[in-house]
Order: structure tokens, then C-alpha cells, then sequence
């Protein structure tokens, strides 16, 4: 029995060392992503809370400590965020991508809080805190409540997880399976049918819409059920838009698998593009105070492109009109992904 069992293990590892793209995705995959996110988000400690302040910018704010309380300005963990005017801050922290928003300037501080933002409470004590005389010195500020209609963090944070349940579904759905079809000689017995490769892809594609489609109705259905999302603007324009992102997400899988027969390679390269694109594309957190090279990164990928049309949609009730740029990016991803996976496709390559 030990025998037996030692043949086989031998065989395994033979096999998965022999497969050198898989060997090398599964050993040089983990590095790049270590250190891609280090150049992101740096090694020092994180910033848990972020401040946007007006009227600044944010080349001086990062310059110039802005002109707030000493003991507020040096607390750890806060990034300050620079703003030209009130309104570019108030938009921001209406959606939850900054926490508290104060004007610099010289007693009595005036400052804004969400109330449905639990980090924004925070800050509000920390900021109290640091004034001189605290809380017995009533004069040194002035708090307003924001205006207009609140945005609850899940309302923000639910087309993120829908827009990543999406992306997986696409590109494991479509460029794993492929290729999974193409080691397993089941693309080869297709190749000798009538079945034209673009005949193939489109069916793929309609396939996984559909899946799509469907997952992202039922899953909204019962969330909708429970929590009561707010969607401010028109379900027809929402549905335009998610099939505008599943059309993008499913083509980006069918590129990925036009060639290919390593199941260990395809994983890797999936991996690669899905895990940047679920960081850069605004999932979990905002990207506000990101570097800017670093939002550019993120507007390559069909996933920020997608989730930014959808809260606008849900939470500012944007038209058709007001998310078309989305659209025709999402759009022209579709259509170059498919024409690059058409032209690569091979049955057993």
C-alpha cells in the first residue's frame, strides 16, 4: 500500500513540476501581488480614517499641514484630503469616500458630518478632542449635518459586491471552463462538426449573459428584500448598465481563454487580472487619496468602469445620458476583447 501510494505521489509532483507555467504562476504570482499592492498602498501604516479639507488642494495639504488644531493635524491614521471648493467635498463625503470634512481657517472651525457614516462620528469626537478647552469651549466650532438625501455605506457598498460576484462568474465561468474543455479534447471532437469558432464564442457569451444576468436579478431580489436599497434612479437604465458590464467582464473571460490548455496556467492568469482589478476598482473602500497614477491604473479595467455607473445610477439617479461615457467604454472593452478572442481562438492550442 505504501508503495502504491508512494508511485503516485512521485507522479503528482512530476507532473506539477513539468508544467512549468503553472509551476511559475504558482510561485511568482504571490510576489507580484505583494508587491504591486506595496507600491499601492505603501508599506507604512495604513489610514484609517480619511479628512477632506477646503478650501486646499491636495499637492498642499500634503505640503502644508492645513490650518487646523496641532493635536487633530498630528493624530495617526488620518489622511487629510485636499478640496478646492465645498461642494467637491460634500460630494465625497455624501458617498462615503471621506469621512469628515472640515474649512481650514482660523477659530471657530466649521465642519460637516454624515450620520449614517459610523467613522464620521469618530472623527467628530477625535476632532472635539483637539481643540483647546475640548468640549468647554463650545465656540471654537460649528458642526452641520450634510443635506439633502443620505447615502447608507451598504447602498454604496452593494453594487461592489454584485459588480464582483459578476467578474468572477465571467472570467472563472468562461476562460476556466475553455479551457478546461480544450485540455479534456472536448473543443478538438467540436472542430470537426459545421460549429464555426465565432459561432462557439457567441454561444458562450449569450450563455454566461444569461447566467449573469439572472444571478444579479435573483441576488438583488433578496437583498432587496432585507435591506431596502435605495435606488434613486430608473431599474431600465440600471439593467442597460449591467448588461453593458457583463458583456465586457464575459468577453474579458473568452479572451483569456482563446488560448491555452494548462488549467494551472489560466487559474494564475486569472488570478492576476481579477484580484488587482477587485482593489483598483473601488469593491470594498475609494480609491480617494490614492495617488493618481494609481486611479489611472484602475481605468483599465471594465469592473471600474461598471461599479461607477451603477452608483450613479442607484445613488445620484443619473439618466441614460449621464452614465453613456461609462457605457461606451464598457461598450468599446466588449468589442475589442472579442475581436482579439476571435481572431486568437484555437480548438487545441
Amino acid at each position: 500500500m505504501f508503495k502504491r501510494f508512494r508511485v503516485m505521489l512521485t507522479a503528482r509532483n512530476r507532473e506539477f513540476f513539468r508544467d512549468r507555467a503553472g509551476f511559475g504562476w504558482n510561485i511568482f504570482f504571490p510576489f507580484l501581488l505583494v508587491a504591486g499592492f506595496g507600491v499601492i498602498f505603501g508599506a507604512k501604516a495604513p489610514n484609517l480614517y480619511k479628512v477632506g479639507v477646503f478650501p486646499a488642494s491636495a499637492v498642499s495639504v500634503v505640503r502644508n499641514p492645513p490650518a487646523l488644531p496641532p493635536d487633530f493635524i498630528h493624530t495617526r491614521y488620518i489622511q487629510f484630503i485636499g478640496f478646492p471648493t465645498f461642494a467637491a467635498g460634500l460630494d465625497k463625503l455624501r458617498h462615503h469616500r471621506i469621512d469628515f470634512l472640515v474649512q481650514t481657517g482660523q477659530p471657530p472651525y466649521l465642519f460637516w458630518v454624515s450620520a449614517t457614516n459610523p467613522k464620521g462620528y469618530l472623527m467628530e469626537k477625535i476632532f472635539k478632542a483637539s481643540l483647546p478647552g475640548h468640549a468647554m469651549r463650545p465656540e471654537m466650532m460649528i458642526k452641520k449635518q450634510i443635506t439633502g438625501r443620505h447615502i447608507r455605506y451598504i447602498d454604496w457598498l452593494f453594487p461592489g459586491i454584485l459588480g464582483m460576484n459578476m467578474m468572477f462568474s465571467a472570467l472563472w465561468g468562461v476562460g476556466y471552463v475553455v479551457v478546461r474543455y480544450r485540455k479534456t479534447g472536448v473543443l478538438k471532437r467540436l472542430m470537426v462538426t459545421p460549429l464555426t469558432a465565432v459561432e462557439y464564442l457567441a454561444a458562450q457569451l449569450v450563455s454566461r449573459l444569461f447566467v449573469l444576468i439572472f444571478s444579479v436579478t435573483v441576488v438583488w431580489i433578496g437583498c432587496q428584500a432585507i435591506f431596502k436599497f435605495q435606488v434613486a434612479g430608473s431599474y431600465l437604465t440600471l439593467f442597460i448598465v449591467f448588461l453593458a458590464g457583463s458583456l465586457a467582464l464575459s468577453t474579458l473571460g473568452l479572451l483569456l481563454a482563446s488560448r491555452g490548455t494548462s488549467e494551472e496556467l489560466v487559474s494564475g492568469v486569472l488570478n492576476f487580472i481579477a484580484w488587482p482589478m477587485m482593489f483598483l476598482s473601488e469593491v470594498w473602500f475609494s480609491l480617494e487619496g490614492a495617488p493618481a497614477w494609481v486611479k489611472g491604473a484602475a481605468q483599465i479595467f471594465p469592473l471600474t468602469h461598471l461599479l461607477k455607473a451603477v452608483r450613479m445610477v442607484m445613488n445620484d439617479g443619473a439618466t441614460l445620458a449621464d452614465v453613456g461615457p461609462e457605457l461606451l467604454i464598457l461598450m468599446a472593452f466588449t468589442a475589442v476583447f472579442l475581436t482579439i478572442a476571435a481572431a486568437l481562438f484555437s480548438w487545441n492550442k
